[in-house]
């Protein structure tokens, strides 16, 4: 891989520490992916900010890095294990609030904004068309490639910060227009309708590229789609599929830049649909646990929250998990209480798959069939998905 002379100074130590252990981690990628140079990005995010995750190994290397290192570009972070302001509230041990502040506070050292979201184009974080960029999370990562057109490969939450420091990444995979055409052609022959149901559209898909070994849809038959629809949409895919990078006909931004996939095809019907929804609801469950917003809830979904929830009261365990910048406008707005007179809680700058719940709660509920994966295979709970009336409606009822 070619270096300009300020990457090989990098490399030699001459930026401090953290500079030439950061140009170490891009170098040695670069030279796998056989990526002839680097490229600038505009925005990073880091992921493995939970505690659960990072462990006192992760955070070591966090406080090392944290010594020189500065970062060269806006630069946010995945979801932490608790909000730092409410975790009591949530039920969140005092220990692992102790050790996730001393993560956080690492990262702050560095320069880095400690908003930590999985939706950072909803906060801030927001790239244009065919940017480039290094993101760690993949339902954000899929979001950037497919409804912005930015380009950003799934980084590692050691790279995502090597690229923070130094404000580039090697130049290879979704980097480069031969890499993002299309290899399956999807023909969805039913309506499709919020975010529960892209949810599950996303799980079939991502299920049919993992049977075919490819990871690039190209998508036909939806005439429309919110950003809401579109960010459970991707979290659903790249969850069940490893999808980064989808096109969708009439909605995506490079939907018309490749050819169109002829040679594999396959179609979805409401049969289909209906079948795979019964994949997300497990028999015998016992709701005790409700979470609303994976991905992170945007405002316009706390907005519709609020106004199912006015005038009610919750009966179960409900969560509304979002990013702290979109909170501040909810309580701007009046949906925070509304919604905390409810009786629900706000989960700030975490989510129910990185906090650290498991044992807590035996069914959880939710629209998002990410949330549906995550909680069967880390905390072990039975999961029914729904809309978002539905799961107002168990909370409540």
């Amino acid at each position: 891989m070619k270096l300009t002379s300020e990457e090989q100074d990098m490399l030699d130590g001459k930026y401090g520490k953290s500079a030439k252990k950061s140009m170490e981690i891009l170098a040695t990628l670069g030279e796998i992916f056989d990526a002839e140079c680097m490229v600038d990005v505009v925005g990073v995010q880091i992921a493995g900010v939970s505690y659960a995750n990072l462990g006192e190994a992760g955070l070591e290397f966090l406080s090392e890095m944290a010594e020189d290192g500065k970062v060269r570009v806006l630069t946010t972070l995945n979801p932490a294990g608790m909000d730092r302001e409410n975790w009591q509230a949530l039920g969140i041990d005092k220990e692992f609030a102790k050790n996730q502040n001393r993560a956080i506070d690492a990262f702050a050292k560095m320069g880095i904004i400690t908003t930590c979201s999985c939706t950072p184009y909803l906060i801030g974080n927001t790239p244009h068309f065919g940017q480039h960029l290094a993101w760690a999370e993949s339902s954000a990562v899929c979001y950037a490639n497919s409804v912005i057109g930015a380009r950003t490969n799934r980084e590692g939450g050691p790279s995502a910060l090597a690229s923070a420091i130094i404000g580039k990444t090697p130049k290879y995979g979704y980097h480069l227009d031969e890499n993002r055409h299309g290899e399956v052609l999807v023909k969805v022959n039913a309506q499709v309708k919020g975010t529960d149901e892209f949810g599950v559209l996303g799980k079939i898909i991502g299920d049919k590229l993992v049977e075919l070994g490819k990871k690039t849809p190209y998508i036909t038959g939806i005439s429309r789609a919110t950003v809401e629809e579109l960010k459970s949409f991707c979290a659903s895919v790249a969850t069940y599929g490893g999808t980064a990078l989808f096109h969708m006909e009439g909605i995506t931004p490079e939907y018309n830049k490749y050819p169109k996939p002829s040679d594999i095809i396959f179609e979805i019907n409401q049969d289909n649909l209906d079948k795979t929804r019964l994949e997300l609801i497990d028999d015998d469950i016992n709701i005790d646990f409700v979470s609303i917003g994976c991905p992170h809830a945007s405002i316009h979904e706390i907005g519709k929250i609020a106004n199912l929830l006015k005038g009610k009261k919750v009966k179960k365990e409900f969560w509304i998990t979002t990013a702290r910048p979109t909170k501040r406008i909810a309580d701007e707005a009046g949906y925070s209480k509304i919604i905390e007179d409810a009786g629900a809680k706000f989960a700030a700058d975490t989510c129910c798959v990185v906090a650290p719940i498991k044992g807590r709660f035996k069914g959880i509920m939710v629209d998002s069939a990410k949330a549906c994966y995550y909680g069967r295979s880390k905390n072990k709970f039975k999961v029914k998905i729904g809309s978002i009336e539905e799961c107002i409606e168990e909370a409540t009822g």
